[in-house]
C-alpha cells in the first residue's frame, strides 16, 4: 500500500539537503486525512532539527490539486455516529481539528524556509497548509478558494486570520461567497508570493539542488534562515514567467466589493452581494449564487468570526476557530452540507436555520462556548507559548 504522504531528501551541490513532502492521495485530490496530518507534523519536526536540511518543499501528487481540503467523508461518518451527543463527544472531530490546526501553526512558525507548490486546486485544508509557508508559489492552473459556506463550515485552518489581513473588505467577500481565485488574484489577495509555469517545475527543482544553501550558524551577522530565504527567493525570481498576468476578477472588482461589504450590518452586506446574481460578469454572478445556495448559519458564523478575531494573534485565532469547528460538528448543518455535496450528491441541502434572519447574532453565540468540561484547559492552550 502506498503511503498517503511521500518524503524524500535530495542532496544539493554543496552537501546540504532539500526535503520534499508530497501529499499522495490524488484519488481524493489530496484531501487531508488525520494520518496525513500526523505524518507531516512528525517529519517536519525531524527536518527542523536536522542541520543538513536547508529547506522544505510541500507539493501534491497527481497534477490536479495540491489539496482540495480535509477528510470530509470521515468527519461526516463521525458526526452521524455521535449525533445529538454534543460537540465534545466526537473524538475524531476533536483530534482532527486539534492536530490539523497544530500542523498549520507549525508551518506558520517553522524555523526554515517552506515552499508550498500551490499547483491546481487549493481549497480548505489545502489553503491552511499553503497559507503558513514562507514561499507560496502558484502556477497557471491554480484555483484557490475557501468554499466552506457550501458545506456549512467556515474558513477555518487560520482562515479568519488570513482573510482579516487582506486589504479592504475582500476577505469578508471571499468568506461569504467562496469565490475562486485565479493565479493573478491569489497574488493580488496576498495568499501567494510567486508564480511558476508548471512546465518549468522540474528545471526549478534542479536549480534548487544547484543552490549553495547556508548551513546552521551565522555568517556576516546573518542567520542561515535569513540567507536561505533570500537564496530561495532568488531562484524563484529567476524562474518566474516573463509574461505579465492580466488582472483577475477580484482585482477588477475590488472597489465594488469594498463598497458592498462595508459597514457592520451583515443583512445589508448579504443583500448587496445577492443583487450580483444577475451581474454581467459571471465570476460575480457565481459568487452571489454560491452565497445564496450556502448555509445562512455559515454566513453569520464567518462574519462574526472575522469581527471577533480582527485584532487576535494567530494562535488565538486557532483557539477560537477550534471551538467554532467543534460546534459545527454538533449543530447539524455541517453534516447536511457534506451529505448534499459529497454523500448523496443531490445538492439540495436543507439548512437550519433556513434564513439569515433566523441565523441571528444571538443564535451564533453557541459557536463560541467551550464544549469541554469546566476547569479543563483549551486543547490548543500552548500554541504561541514559545513566542
Amino acid at each position: 500500500m502506498t503511503a498517503p504522504v511521500l518524503f524524500e531528501e535530495k542532496t544539493a551541490a554543496n552537501g546540504m539537503r532539500v526535503a520534499f513532502a508530497t501529499l499522495n492521495a490524488p484519488q481524493t485530490l489530496n484531501g487531508l486525512s488525520l494520518e496525513m496530518v500526523d505524518m507531516l507534523a512528525e517529519r517536519l519536526t525531524a527536518w527542523s532539527q536536522d542541520d543538513k536540511v536547508a529547506m522544505v518543499v510541500l507539493q501534491g501528487a497527481g497534477g490536479k490539486a495540491f489539496s482540495a481540503g480535509g477528510d470530509l467523508h470521515g468527519l461526516y461518518h463521525s458526526m452521524q455516529e455521535y449525533q445529538g451527543q454534543g460537540a465534545w463527544a466526537n473524538p475524531l472531530a476533536r483530534d482532527f481539528f486539534e492536530r490539523e490546526y497544530r500542523l498549520d501553526y507549525q508551518i506558520h512558525t517553522y524555523p526554515k524556509p517552506i515552499l508550498c507548490w500551490g499547483h491546481g486546486i487549493v481549497m480548505g485544508g489545502g489553503v491552511g497548509l499553503m497559507m503558513g509557508a514562507s514561499h507560496r508559489v502558484v502556477s497557471e492552473t491554480t484555483r484557490l478558494a475557501m468554499p466552506e459556506i457550501s458545506i456549512a463550515l467556515f474558513p477555518d485552518v487560520g482562515g479568519s486570520w488570513m482573510l482579516n489581513h487582506m486589504q479592504g473588505r475582500i476577505g469578508l467577500f471571499l468568506a461569504l461567497t467562496g469565490a475562486h481565485l485565479t493565479t493573478s488574484d491569489a497574488l493580488y489577495a496576498g495568499v501567494a508570493d510567486y508564480r511558476l509555469d508548471s512546465s518549468g517545475w522540474p528545471q526549478f527543482v534542479q536549480a534548487l539542488l544547484q543552490t549553495p544553501w547556508a548551513a546552521s550558524g551565522a555568517e556576516d551577522g546573518r542567520s542561515a534562515r535569513s540567507m536561505n530565504d533570500d537564496l530561495l527567493r532568488d531562484v524563484l525570481l529567476a524562474h518566474e514567467p516573463e509574461t505579465e498576468l492580466s488582472p483577475g476578477p477580484l482585482r477588477q472588482h475590488a472597489a465594488l466589493i469594498n463598497g458592498l461589504c462595508g459597514g457592520e450590518n451583515l443583512s445589508a452586506i448579504y443583500g448587496a452581494i445577492a443583487e450580483l446574481k444577475t451581474h454581467e460578469d459571471p465570476w460575480l454572478a457565481r459568487a452571489a449564487a454560491t452565497m445564496l445556495a450556502g448555509s445562512p448559519g455559515s454566513a453569520r458564523l464567518a462574519f462574526t468570526l472575522l469581527r471577533r478575531t480582527r485584532l487576535s494573534s494567530l494562535a488565538e485565532v486557532f483557539r477560537i476557530e477550534y471551538i467554532a469547528a467543534l460546534a459545527c460538528t454538533a449543530e447539524g448543518d455541517f453534516a447536511e452540507g457534506i451529505r448534499a455535496l459529497l454523500i448523496d450528491k443531490d445538492k439540495q441541502p436543507k439548512w437550519n436555520p433556513a434564513t439569515l434572519e433566523q441565523a441571528s447574532e444571538v443564535w451564533v453565540q453557541r459557536f463560541f462556548e467551550a464544549p469541554w468540561p469546566a476547569g479543563q484547559p483549551h486543547p490548543l492552550a500552548d500554541l504561541g507559548a514559545e513566542a
